[in-house]
C-alpha cells in the first residue's frame, strides 16, 4: 500500500519539466561562475559574497517558494490574487523613493536588493487568470474586457516609468495570450493588436521617414538611440558637421558595442565552443562586465559551448514550454489553464527577447534570460512560475 501511494506521488509531478528547470539552473549557476570569475574583485570578495553562491542560495529561495506553494491548491491561492496584486503595485510606487540605479528605478533595498517589476509578472498572471476564467457569455461584455486591460495597463505604466521598457513590453503578449486561450472575443483582441501595430508602424516610421528634427530628438534619447542602433540608422542629422558627425558616431558605436561584441562571442563558438572559462569576449573585457553574467549569457554559453550548448538550452526551453503547454490541456478548470497559458507566455517572451536581442534578432531590451541569467528577483520569480505549472499538473485529477 505504501508503495502504490509512492508511486502515485511520483506520477504526480512532472519529471520532464522538473529535470528542464534542473538542468536550465545547474548551467546558469556554471555560466554565472564561468563569466565572474575572471575578474580579480570576485576571486577576492568573501564567500557569501561571490555572484555563483548567490545563485545557488537564490535558486534555493525560489525552489522552497515553489514547493510551499505547491502543498496549496491553486484554487485557493487564486482567491488572493487581488490582495497579491495591489501588493505588488504598491511595492512598485515605492521605488520611486530609491535614489536610481544607472538612471534607472527598478529596484527596492530591503538589506537585500528586491525589484518589484518581476513579481509584478507572477501576479498579473494570478489576477488575469482568477478574472477571465469567468462565464464565456460574460466575456462578450465591453466592460469585462476593458477592465482586464487594464489590470495588466495600470503596472505596465508604472514599469514603464522606471524606466523599464523590456519587462513593460512582457506584459503585453502574456495578457493577450490569456484573453485568447479565456475565449475573449476577437474583435476586441483585434482592436488591442492593431493599437500594437499602429504604435510600432510610427516608431519605425519615425526611424525611416521623419523629419531630421524628429531623428535627431530620437538620437538624444535613450530609447531613440536603441531603435536607430537596432535599424543600422545613422545617428548623425545631414546638417551635421564633419566633427559634429563624429561626435555622433563615436556615440553609436558605444551604443552598438554590446550586441556587437554579443555577436562575434556566439560567432566565434563555432560547433563546440572553446571550453568552459576559455572564453576571450568576457574575459578580456570585450562584454561588459556587468551585463555578461545578466542580459548577455547567452552570448557566454554561445562562445565556450558553441552551437552544441545554444541548442542544448534551447531544447531545455522547449522542453519546459511544451510541458507548460501540457499542463495547460490537462488541467481541471479554466482557471488552471489559463495560469498555465499566462507562465508558458512569460517564459517564452523572455527567451525570445532575450536570445533575439544576443543575435541582433531584436532590440536590447534588458530582459533576463529565465533561470540563467544572475538575479535574484528573475530566479525566485521563474521558479515560483514553475511551482505554478507544478501545482495545476499535481491537482489535474482533483475535482
Amino acid at each position: 500500500m505504501y508503495e502504490a501511494e509512492l508511486n502515485e506521488h511520483r506520477n504526480d509531478l512532472d519529471w520532464p519539466l522538473l529535470i528542464a528547470t534542473l538542468g536550465l539552473a545547474v548551467i546558469g549557476v556554471a555560466f554565472v561562475f564561468s563569466a565572474t570569475f575572471v575578474h580579480e574583485s570576485e576571486w577576492n570578495a568573501a564567500w557569501y559574497q561571490q555572484s555563483w553562491l548567490r545563485q545557488i542560495f537564490w535558486c534555493a529561495m525560489g525552489v522552497t517558494a515553489a514547493a510551499v506553494m505547491c502543498m496549496v491548491d491553486y484554487i485557493v491561492l487564486a482567491r488572493w490574487s487581488m490582495v497579491l496584486y495591489w501588493a505588488i503595485i504598491i511595492l512598485l510606487g515605492v521605488v520611486f523613493f530609491f535614489p536610481p540605479v544607472n538612471g534607472a528605478r527598478r529596484w527596492i533595498n530591503f538589506g537585500f536588493t528586491l525589484q518589484p517589476s518581476e513579481f509584478a509578472k507572477i501576479a498579473v498572471i494570478f489576477v488575469q487568470a482568477n478574472y477571465l476564467s469567468r462565464p464565456a457569455e460574460e466575456l462578450r461584455m465591453a466592460d469585462v474586457f476593458w477592465k482586464s486591460i487594464g489590470l495588466a495597463a495600470l503596472p505596465f505604466v508604472m514599469i514603464l516609468g522606471e524606466p523599464d521598457l523590456g519587462s513593460a513590453l512582457v506584459l503585453i503578449p502574456v495578457t493577450l495570450g490569456m484573453m485568447f486561450v479565456a475565449g475573449v472575443p476577437r474583435r476586441f483582441l483585434g482592436r488591442v493588436l492593431g493599437g500594437v501595430g499602429l504604435i510600432a508602424v510610427v516608431c519605425v516610421a519615425a526611424v525611416f521617414f521623419a523629419p531630421h528634427s524628429i531623428q535627431e530628438k530620437l538620437a538624444q534619447s535613450y530609447k531613440g538611440q536603441r531603435l536607430l542602433t537596432y535599424f543600422g540608422r545613422d545617428y548623425a542629422p545631414r546638417s551635421a558637421t564633419s566633427e559634429e558627425r563624429k561626435k555622433w558616431k563615436d556615440l553609436q558605436d558605444a551604443k552598438s558595442y554590446n550586441v556587437q561584441q554579443s555577436l562575434i562571442s556566439v560567432g566565434s563558438g563555432g560547433l563546440w565552443g572553446k571550453g568552459w572559462r576559455q572564453g576571450t569576449q568576457y574575459s578580456l573585457g570585450f562584454l561588459p562586465r556587468l551585463g555578461a553574467h545578466n542580459d548577455f549569457i547567452f552570448s557566454v554559453i554561445g562562445e565556450e559551448e558553441g552551437f552544441v550548448g545554444s541548442l542544448t538550452v534551447l531544447t531545455l526551453y522547449t522542453v519546459l514550454l511544451f510541458s507548460g503547454i501540457k499542463t495547460a490541456s490537462q488541467a481541471r478548470d479554466r482557471l488552471g489553464k489559463l495560469m498555465a497559458i499566462g507562465v508558458v507566455m512569460l517564459f517564452f517572451t523572455h527567451v525570445f527577447i532575450n536570445i533575439g536581442m544576443n543575435i541582433r534578432l531584436m532590440p536590447v531590451t534588458g530582459i533576463p534570460l529565465p533561470l540563467l541569467s544572475y538575479g535574484g528577483s528573475s530566479v525566485v520569480c521563474s521558479l515560483i512560475a514553475i511551482g505554478i505549472l507544478l501545482n495545476i499538473h499535481i491537482h489535474r485529477r482533483s475535482y
